[in-house]
Order: structure tokens, then C-alpha cells, then sequence
């Protein structure tokens, strides 16, 4: 749902000058697309939106020519290659071993992955514990893990 809703807000500030959150709440709703002023805003922090002046008198929301490639897949892939040791997992639970002090960042990176089959995650100084809804979950995020390791 949140990617979803992150790529329309994209796509709306790319086909037409959006001012303010309630502006842009108002063009979500028009597609189907519900949220709440605070969580629209937290997109916008996210996604790296910036406001910038138009037509001389007023300011639109834009992407920053800075962070336009952070995402959460990227800062997972960017996090597991730098800091994970190992990767397993034990019916529907992964545990994944980082460098010491890395495990509170994988845990939020993973944390920030949009998963149905993904219960939560808790982190500690070198490990991460991944609740998975079922094996088949947990293999899968395992071997992704792995991939992303190399």
C-alpha cells in the first residue's frame, strides 16, 4: 500500500504543480487512494519531495535531485552488503547476523520493506530476528537476504 501510494504521489507532482499536503490528499483520494494528512507527510520526507517556486508567485512539491534513488530496497541491498555476516532461518523465523553495532540498521531497513507475509523484526547489537507468517516466507526472504549479501 505505501509503495502504491508513494509512486501516485510521484506521479501527481510529475503531470501537475501540487501546493500543499491537502491538495495532494484530495488527488490520491481521486484515485482510490486514502491516507491521512500525517502519513502523506512522511511520504513526502521519505520520497525526498521538495517544494519549489513556480510561476513567480507560488511553490509546488518536486523531487530533490539528490536522493531521487533512495528507497527502501535500495538501503536494504545498500545495509546487507555491507554489514551481514550470515543469514538463516528455522520454520518461519530468520535470524541474520550483521558486524557488531549494524543490527539496529538492517532491522529498520527490513522493517521499511513492504511485506504481507512479513510479521516484524527484532534487533540487537549484531543479530535480527525475522517473524515471517509462514516457512515458505522465510525461505524466500532468507535467500533474498543472501542475494543481497554478495
Amino acid at each position: 500500500m505505501k509503495n502504491k501510494r508513494q509512486e501516485a504521489i510521484l506521479e501527481i507532482i510529475s503531470q501537475q504543480s501540487v501546493e500543499t499536503q491537502e491538495e495532494l490528499l484530495a488527488l490520491l483520494r481521486a484515485r482510490g487512494i486514502l491516507a491521512t494528512q500525517s502519513t502523506v507527510s512522511r511520504d513526502i520526507k521519505q520520497l525526498h519531495l521538495i517544494k519549489e517556486p513556480w510561476n513567480g508567485k507560488s511553490y509546488r512539491y518536486t523531487t530533490s535531485k539528490k536522493n531521487t534513488e533512495y528507497d527502501a530496497a535500495g538501503r536494504l541491498q545498500k545495509i546487507m552488503s555491507e554489514c551481514c555476516l550470515r543469514c538463516d532461518y528455522a520454520q518461519n523465523l530468520i535470524i541474520l547476523k550483521t558486524m557488531p553495532g549494524l543490527g539496529a540498521a538492517a532491522g529498520s531497513a527490513i522493517d521499511a520493506m513492504e511485506r504481507p507475509d512479513k510479521l516484524g523484526c527484532v534487533s540487537g547489537d549484531d543479530t535480527v530476528l525475522v517473524i515471517m507468517r509462514d516457512e515458505a516466507g522465510a525461505l524466500e526472504l532468507c535467500r533474498e537476504i543472501h542475494l543481497m549479501c554478495r
